[in-house]
């Protein structure tokens, strides 16, 4: 078995999946100080995973993620096996980070005219304030639907026997054709706990205090 996946990795993918569902949760039952604390959170999760794209493990950087169409074609016609995410992967995991940075970018610059603003509505116009709360409903939408499409890929790949879910549990995978160049995930989580102080710090303390003030 080759370890393919760091710790930092492994984790970020299933912290992902919780604040994603918290996200969800919170937002439909109106918890909004919930949901503030979670979308900060998940800001520095997904700044972390930027800087470990640069500095991290072989198969965590982002560099990792670009392939040509071609290559992505190739990979859903083919169960060739890869190290890391194949061709195909890449482009979903691409954009699954775009849909959750636009999500991000826009709660930031949301507002219900009412008693919620995120942080940087006080810095942008507000036609700009009232497109953003619109589409950070919408692109939940879309982000939606790219979980489940997400959820029908890994079902394709285990009934063709590639287990994807179990090699993000363990970080080894068993078909791997060698061994990438490995960093310790704990750097990494050391870079989110500091981005998550000094987000909550600046931007949370308010929905924070509410929660257990």
């Amino acid at each position: 078995m080759t370890k393919v996946w760091d710790g930092f990795i492994r984790g970020f993918h299933w912290l992902l999946v919780i604040a994603i569902a918290a996200l969800y949760i919170s937002g439909e039952e109106g918890w909004l100080d919930v949901h503030f604390v979670v979308g900060f959170t998940l800001l520095a999760l997904m700044l972390t995973r930027l800087i470990w794209g640069v500095i991290g493990s072989d198969t965590a950087k982002l560099t990792a993620l670009l392939h040509s169409p071609k290559a992505a074609l190739s990979a859903i016609r083919k169960s060739e096996s890869t190290v890391g995410h194949n061709p195909a992967g890449s482009y979903m995991v691409l954009v699954f980070f775009v849909l959750i940075i636009v999500q991000l970018l826009t709660g930031l610059m949301s507002t219900d005219d009412i008693l919620i603003e995120g942080p940087l509505v006080a810095y942008v116009p507000y036609s700009w304030s009232e497109l953003a709360s619109e589409f950070h409903h919408d692109n939940f939408d879309i982000l939606l639907i790219a979980i489940a499409l997400h959820i029908v890929a890994i079902t394709v790949y285990r009934m063709k026997g590639k287990n994807l879910a179990k090699t993000l549990i363990t970080g080894k995978d068993q078909d791997a054709t060698h061994a990438p160049v490995m960093r310790s995930g704990k750097w990494a989580y050391l870079i989110f706990i500091g981005l998550t102080v000094l987000i909550l710090s600046t931007w949370g303390i308010q929905p924070l205090t509410a929660l257990f003030g």
